[in-house]
């Protein structure tokens, strides 16, 4: 054993030449799956925390080339699957051409190999042990080539007679290789200076996140997280390669969109299991409890309709009601964290009882106002806070399929793009309605302001990093203040007639919807320059390597969204709603007259439009953002129609 363990270390000192980086020594250990996290959970000087294996569903290989590269796409944006890769016995990866051209036939700037490579260049050692086929990525080159320690350095191997591991000194550099969790303690009580050790299990499951564990220098404990997600305990698959590089002083190459991993606060092995078991219940959840709320809700207020013509307005009141308080009863539910039929009697009964109090303690469009305002008002002290209730909740950006891990998803941006237009002219009928007036400079300034605070707060890095919203919200308030009418003096009377004459003409109305989200947006990268909110338009746009990058992130997007579309096509629930738009154009003249009467709601119903039509067009999941656009969309025309005279049929 000790002629082994020299001649180990003298092919370390073989494959080390001169290190121009700072020295250390990076060693990634994969475990097997079985028993890994509850037996890194028991060593006590490791800091812990949740790994995204990947966007959605990836293979246990697509995890490992994601880490080489530092960056990661859809599996659906490459143009073919990926090979099958193996070592060869030259060290050259068969197959890593073919992993090259795939690489380039997505629209990203991807470079598998890119981690290897990089330390390589300055210098640093990097090599493989006998390593299970899909962990060798990590330690390859670009060119495919991974350079191999030997055997009779495997870490974890049991000494006969002894009963625990034995290792001999680290190389230095980067080092792939395996063991098994029980020789993690004696690996980790002998690192020195900067040596790190990551501790990754072998993906087992397709797409779930995995427990990592990270020892040495900063790593003393507590939870892992990076600036990719923003979320105590949880990190990406691509932030492993600026953190090796991170350790040997190394700066991260622009291909990489990853973020180094710190570890923040006192380790807790039970929160990273609840934060697992949540995120796992997120997706499961999220289509049953919304669907079979709206249509109780929808059964509840037919049935009323039905045999108590006379409560048939404020049935459709009442459910429009139910509708709006929705979200906000996903934001309670993120904070107490029940279970499954739990959260559906929290979120159904639950907004239905608080649609029933609004409806007996508020009149007319304030009953809107105010539901809508409530709902608004509880995201938006969420993004501000820094809480984390709206990632954790039923609409939230769901980081279970490792997109988007803080601020809101586009499920919530569709509703908040309703909300906040029909929001503000609902409160500004209802001001009118008692007989007050409203100057046209007023109900501008108000439909303005209130879309540029939700475009701050929803669409900055550093509060709901939602580019979209943005782009949506100032999108609907240009139209809506397009929509206004002329005659203000007319408004407490509810005339009609002055309700066609729309502020300027058609140009006008043009100009200002395309200069509003362009000025929003100039704002908003301000900001985020200004205080690092490193949100997705500064981390892809802004840092894109030119027009050819801007194209791919273009390219990117709309090739997402036909996905969505495709894949929504086959919901039920997809075409139910598509039938419902071509109704609503179709008897468009009829639904504006429920809105004449209501000149200031119905411009911010217009506004609404617009902005849900900008989100299907801008948002990388368009047939999402209509399905949940459209449903408040209608909620919006269930409570006009009852709140208009003469529309009983």
């Amino acid at each position: 054993m000790a002629a082994a363990l020299a001649a180990g270390a003298l092919m370390c000192a073989w494959a080390a030449p001169a290190v121009a980086a700072q020295q250390a020594s990076v060693t990634l250990v994969l475990l097997p799956q079985v028993n890994a996290a509850s037996k890194l959970a028991q060593i006590h000087r490791i800091s812990l925390g949740l790994l995204s294996t990947g966007i959605d569903e990836v293979s246990r290989e697509q995890t490992s080339l994601d880490i080489s590269q530092g960056s990661r796409i859809d599996d659906r944006l490459y143009g073919r699957d990926l090979p099958q890769l193996s070592p060869r016995p030259t060290d050259q990866v068969a197959g890593w051409s073919q992993v090259v051209s795939r690489a380039r036939s997505a629209p990203a700037d991807l470079i598998p190999g890119l981690l290897a490579t990089t330390l390589e260049r300055a210098g640093v050692p990097v090599q493989a042990d006998s390593v299970p086929t899909e962990a060798v990525p990590p330690a390859t080159n670009v060119a495919g080539h991974v350079s191999r320690v030997g055997r009779v350095s495997r870490i974890g191997h049991v000494i006969p007679g002894h009963g625990h591991a034995c290792y001999p000194r680290a190389c230095p550099g980067f080092t792939v290789t395996a063991a098994v969790a029980e020789a993690l303690p004696s690996l980790i009580s002998g690192l020195k200076g900067r040596d790190l050790i990551i501790a990754l299990p072998v993906p087992a499951d397709r797409g779930k996140p995995i427990l990592i564990g990270i020892a040495g220098q900063g790593y003393r404990g507590g939870d892992l997280t990076s600036s990719s997600t923003r979320t105590d305990g949880y990190v990406l698959s691509t932030d492993l390669a600026p953190t090796i590089l991170h350790r040997f002083g190394l700066s991260t190459p622009d291909q990489m969109d990853g973020e180094p991993i710190d570890a923040v606060g006192h380790r807790d092995p039970g929160a990273l299991d609840d934060l697992a078991d949540r995120m796992e219940a997120i997706p499961d959840r999220r289509a049953p409890v919304v669907i079979l709320s709206l249509v109780g809700w929808i059964v509840v207020a037919g049935l009323v309709g039905l045999f108590l013509p006379g409560l048939r307005r404020r049935a459709l009141t009442w459910l429009a009601l139910a509708f709006a308080y929705m979200p906000l009863m996903l934001l309670a539910g993120a904070a107490i964290e029940p279970g499954a039929v739990a959260e559906g009697i929290l979120v159904g009964p639950g907004a239905a009882v608080l649609a029933g109090v609004t409806l007996l303690r508020v009149r007319g469009w304030w009953a809107l106002a105010v539901a809508c305002a409530i709902t608004v008002i509880a995201y938006a002290i969420d993004m501000v806070t820094g809480s984390e209730l709206t990632k954790l909740s039923l609409l939230g950006p769901n980081p279970i399929f490792g997109v988007r891990f803080y601020g809101i998803g586009n499920e919530l941006e569709a509703l908040i793009a309703v909300m906040v237009p029909v929001g503000v002219g609902a409160g500004l009928s209802a001001y009118t309605g008692w007989g007050r007036k409203v100057s046209r400079s007023g109900a501008v300034a108000t439909f303005l302001v209130a879309a540029l605070i939700g475009a701050l707060v929803f669409g900055a890095g550093r509060f709901g990093a939602d580019v979209g919203a943005a782009i949506v919200l100032p999108v609907g308030a240009s139209v809506a203040i397009a929509s206004l009418p002329r005659g203000f003096e007319a408004f407490a009377r509810h005339s009609p007639q002055n309700s066609s004459k729309v502020l300027g003409g058609r140009r006008s109305a043009i100009a200002i919807a395309i200069a509003t989200p362009i000025a929003a947006l100039a704002c908003l990268v301000v900001i985020d320059l200004i205080s690092g909110g490193n949100a997705h338009l500064t981390r892809s746009v802004l840092d894109a390597g030119g027009v050819g990058d801007l194209a791919e992130i273009a390219q990117r997007r709309l090739e997402l969204s036909a996905h969505d579309f495709a894949q929504a096509a086959r919901n039920p629930l997809f075409w139910l709603v598509v039938a419902g738009v071509c109704v609503g154009l179709v008897q468009w003249r009829r639904i504006d007259a429920w809105l004449l009467p209501a000149p200031l709601a119905r411009a911010g119903f217009l506004g609404a439009c617009a902005a849900v039509a900008a989100g299907v067009l801008v948002n990388d999941s368009g047939a999402t953002f209509l399905v949940f656009g459209s449903l408040a969309l209608g909620a919006a025309l269930a409570f006009a129609w009852a709140q208009a005279p003469g529309t009983d049929p």
